[in-house]
């Protein structure tokens, strides 16, 4: 078996026993990224040296008797998260050349548990985007089929993962961008709950949304990535002050999934949703029930609002956060005639087309005369959206549903009509706009392509969908299955 191919939990026992070091296991990595990253396209950039330089400490590190879960694992960094000493551009050309300084919290937590950086993975800009097609730098295409894409925003991370090109990844998720690129390349993807990781260091899409997760090749590598980027942050207003569970031990407990009350939103079988992803669902659902779960179906009235109550807060919040690239304080600067004639060059230059479309949208939302008409109000059915899951958290314990109601689509299939690029969010972003968390696990194949399964949990509630996610893993194969690239 080749190195390259472990989990994080397979390669961290290796380690641990000595039959392996994290020079080694990281140069395997860089080698399999050597073979196939020409297709794939995974990786904006990747530090070669950084990652060696880093493996050897981890060894060292080894050697005085450390150990950690995450102490020598070569990963993946979504490349809109802050890197201290590591270009970092959020995919966009206003970001060009730019090196941070310090460090994401996430990412000062990895390095302190001593994770190995391979490189920074592709993103739609600013994570814009459900295909990774709006990268100004590359072309992420999907390991299962390279005329498809990977999924977005973390489309890279995802197929870094997928390709064996990381062991693991992190991604950041708005409306979907962890779970649903996890769906299209059939690895796991966790959305944690608002607030249970610091969102310090990433760079702000839609500030109420943003969380930063794991992407990994099992539940309990999701579990063990989520462990050591968890916890409070003071350098975070938002960060949840709530203790950390030991993730891994609370997804083994029980027996199967006995008690456990599982509900399924009737809403989430949207119209449209593909025969094929349908069936591989209810297949999952039929497969919890035999583990020992009680399924019954629950109501989330206000689903049909999702999409549009997201992309008017979305949009609203993005035009206040991208209005800082200005070419004065960092980034691309294109010299005007006045200051208004700077600002406005450096944006049309370093800024792509959906950017500059949902600045436009957000912007529009809060003008004057507007504000109350689209921004409040989209807020307020917000609050409608997130009473529906506390209601249903009332009467179960986890939610199961489509991460996505259809398999990855083709290269440029639906880069002319955004409107259709926004609605394949429609089951993932009403998690972000309740807070609450959420992971796609494989679940089958539709049409030769992967399909996931979203196991939605209230706030705080990562164990309960670790463990059934984990439970449901254990008897089945679909994560073992890989693309045949090479």
């Amino acid at each position: 078996m080749e190195l390259y191919t472990l989990t994080i939990h397979q390669a961290q026992e290796k380690l641990r026993y000595g039959e392996t070091t994290s020079v080694e296991l990281t140069e395997s990595v860089l080698e399999r990224i050597a073979q196939v990253e020409d297709k794939v396209g995974a990786y904006i950039s990747v530090q070669e040296d950084l990652a060696l330089q880093m493996a050897r400490f981890a060894d060292e590190r080894r050697a005085t008797g450390e150990d950690n879960p995450l102490l020598g694992i070569p990963l993946g960094i979504k490349d809109a998260i802050i890197t201290g000493g590591v270009p970092t551009t959020a995919g966009s050309r206003i970001l060009e050349g730019y090196i941070p300084p310090f460090d994401a919290a996430t990412v000062a937590r990895l390095r302190q548990a001593g994770a190995v950086f391979i490189g920074k993975t592709n993103t739609d800009e600013f994570t814009m985007g459900g295909s990774t097609e709006y990268s100004a730098y590359c072309l992420t295409r999907n390991p299962w089929d390279l005329t498809r894409v990977p999924g977005g925003s973390s489309g890279g991370s995802a197929a870094a993962v997928a390709a064996d090109e990381a062991l693991g990844a992190l991604g950041t998720d708005t409306g979907g961008s962890i779970r649903q690129p996890a769906s299209f390349c059939s690895v796991v993807g966790l959305k944690p709950t608002y607030g249970r990781v610091s969102r310090y260091g990433a760079i702000a899409h839609g500030s109420s949304l943003d969380q930063i997760g794991p992407l990994a090749k099992d539940v309990e590598d999701a579990a063990i990535l989520l462990g050591g980027i968890a916890g409070h942050d003071p350098l975070d207003a938002t960060s949840l002050n709530a203790p950390v569970p030991d993730y891994v031990v609370e997804m083994k407990r029980g027996d199967g999934l006995k008690g456990l009350k599982v509900g399924v939103p009737t809403e989430y079988f949207v119209e449209g949703m593909e025969p094929g992803v349908k069936t591989a669902i209810r297949a999952a659902i039929d497969k919890l029930a035999d583990l020992g779960a009680e399924v019954v179906d629950v109501s989330l009235p206000h689903t049909q609002y999702g999409i549009a109550v997201y992309y008017m807060i979305v949009t609203a919040e993005a035009s206040a956060n991208l209005s800082r690239y200005d070419g004065v304080r960092y980034g691309l600067r294109q010299d005007g005639v006045d200051m208004w004639d700077t600002f406005r060059q450096t944006r049309e230059t370093g800024f792509g087309p959906e950017v500059k479309r949902r600045i436009m949208l957000g912007t529009y939302a809060l003008s004057a005369g507007y504000y109350d008409a689209y921004y409040l109000k989209a807020q307020q059915v917000r609050t409608l959206l997130r009473r529906d899951f506390e209601q249903a958290f009332e009467q179960v314990d986890v939610m199961v549903a489509p991460t996505v109601p259809g398999v990855a689509f083709e290269i440029g299939e639906k880069g002319d009509d955004p409107l259709q690029m926004y609605l394949i969010d429609v089951l993932t972003v009403m998690l972000n706009l309740a807070g609450v968390c959420g992971i796609s696990v494989p679940c089958g194949f539709s049409e030769g392509m992967p399909v996931g399964l979203q196991i939605i949990g209230p706030a705080l509630g990562e164990s309960g969908i670790l463990r059934a996610a984990y439970q449901y893993e254990q008897v089945t194969a679909w994560h073992k299955q890989k693309p045949g690239i090479g």
